[in-house]
């Protein structure tokens, strides 16, 4: 076995066969993510919006380790440059959508 080979076998022992059903599979949509943290995990509720409708769902909701939202925040990094260069600047609109602070929760009082 040469140099090139045993990389590939080394890279074929480090794969992971990962499972996607087909109702995963068609995506749920939604037009805005709250986060959460404590000091272990990250919580991310992906919320759609609908205007005029004073109320939103939680559509789906991961929670992940620090480390899990570190990696995710270089991958979503990564991700934008390249679509960038591919279709060009994303275009962010100055006037985000106007929803109540206490969105999904409790107020916090002083």
């Amino acid at each position: 076995m040469n140099k090139d080979d045993n990389k590939q076998e080394q890279k074929k022992g480090n794969q992971i066969n990962i499972e996607l059903s087909e109702e995963i599979a068609e995506g749920v949509y939604a037009n805005l993510a709250m986060i959460a943290h404590s000091n272990s995990e990250f919580v991310v509720d992906f919320i759609r919006l609908m205007p005029g409708v004073p109320k939103a769902k939680v559509k789906s909701r991961v929670v992940i380790t620090p480390e899990h939202a570190k990696r995710l925040q270089a991958a979503l990094q990564e991700n934008i440059v390249k679509y960038e260069q591919t279709f060009g600047p994303i275009k962010q609109v100055e006037d985000s959508p106007k929803f109540p602070m206490n969105f999904g929760g409790a107020v916090g009082e002083a």
